[in-house]
């Protein structure tokens, strides 16, 4: 009997490539479009008219499933709480955890499905995660909160591909996604502007800037549309009268501290938004037999590099990391992961991550 997949099917190039390529494997494909949000400027009924349309380009049954009130509470409620504590959400990992590869993947094995498969750049090897072939367009930071056992029933296929051996697929299969652009939005939301979103939610409250021996150098409208290594978005506002910087000339200034109970935020130079040290919290592992002494590596954002580090285990649930080499704009809410790499290979392996404290 052929084994069941349930496809989520995004109506981009890389999930429509991922049904010819199980298609070609000798699977049971069954496509589906998740819906989760639906405002105006989003490019949800876009994507959900490609995906039928590659659907029936590839002859396969299609289905839309509605998981817009899950995605409000688990993901967009996440997202607004964070950035209303001054921290920078990852709604992506948040997204992958409850939706993608909760709901999704719950209701489809409730309901036959041998295994799901999305088109993430990732890999898996005996439950196991690791990065793609295509680093580049790795997408393993996204997913370091799945479990062994969803991973057994997890497959990503186009992990073993670049991007342009996926463009070239599509278009040998004339696809009508094969030259569409890439999403570089929120998870299901896609380019919509965050500054709107937030100022939609929280609107507009003006606070003062200032300088790290507190200057007052000019205001902003609301620390929320801020994060750890910003740069522009306020006004200035006063000429500078201190010896920090001379003759009122300010190189660029990026920001180093928010302070939301009074509502300001700190800017200061690059150097200042440098740092080797931090504290990760809510530890989540999908590996964890490995030595802490051995040589790690980290990634604080996903289009990050691979930065060498050491874990050091605190009180709780909780680890220092120190990095071999300072690096830019470490912000608070956003996921640390952790990889090991792969012996002889340029490849790393998802040992877990946490949250930036």
């Amino acid at each position: 009997m052929l084994k069941k997949i349930a496809l989520g099917l995004s109506g981009g190039v890389d999930s429509a490539v991922a049904a010819v390529l199980l298609q070609q494997r000798g699977y049971e494909v069954c496509p589906f479009y998740i819906v989760c949000w639906q405002e105006p400027g989003c490019r949800a009924e876009q994507d959900r008219t490609d995906a039928l349309k590659v659907a029936l380009q590839l002859n396969l049954p299609f289905q839309v499933l509605d998981f817009k009130v899950a995605y409000h509470d688990k993901v967009m409620n996440y997202f607004y709480s964070e950035y209303k504590k001054g921290r920078t959400p990852n709604p992506d990992v948040l997204c992958n955890r409850e939706i993608k590869f909760g709901l999704f993947y719950d209701w489809a094995r409730a309901n036959g499905f041998d295994y799901i498969a999305t088109g993430h750049y990732a890999k898996t090897d005996n439950n196991f995660l690791f990065t793609a072939k295509d680093l580049n367009k790795d997408q393993s930071y996204f997913l370091y909160q799945l479990k062994q056992e969803q991973l057994e029933h997890i497959l990503f296929p186009i992990g073993d591909y670049l991007k342009e051996e996926i463009r070239k697929i599509a278009k040998e299969k004339k696809l009508i996604v094969a030259d569409k652009k890439d999403s570089m939005g929120i998870c299901f939301v896609g380019n919509i502007n965050v500054r709107q979103l937030l100022a939609k939610k929280f609107g507009i409250k003006k606070g003062e800037v200032v300088l790290q021996n507190g200057t007052v150098i000019g205001e902003h409208d609301g620390y929320w549309f801020f994060n750890r290594g910003h740069r522009g978005g306020w006004r200035r506002k006063f000429r500078i009268q201190n010896d920090q910087f001379k003759n009122d000339d300010l190189p660029k200034l990026y920001v180093i501290g928010i302070n939301k109970k009074e509502n300001k935020i700190t800017v200061g130079e690059r150097e200042a938004c440098l740092q080797d040290e931090f504290v990760i919290t809510e530890i989540h592992w999908i590996n964890k037999n490995f030595d802490l002494s051995q040589r790690l590596w980290v990634k604080i954002r996903n289009t990050g590099d691979f930065l060498k580090a050491k874990l050091n285990k605190i009180e709780g649930n909780q680890f220092k990391v120190r990095l071999e080499e300072k690096t830019f704009a470490v912000s608070p809410g956003q996921s640390c992961v952790i990889y090991s790499k792969v012996e002889n290979q340029e490849s790393y392996q998802v040992l877990g991550g946490g949250i930036i404290s």
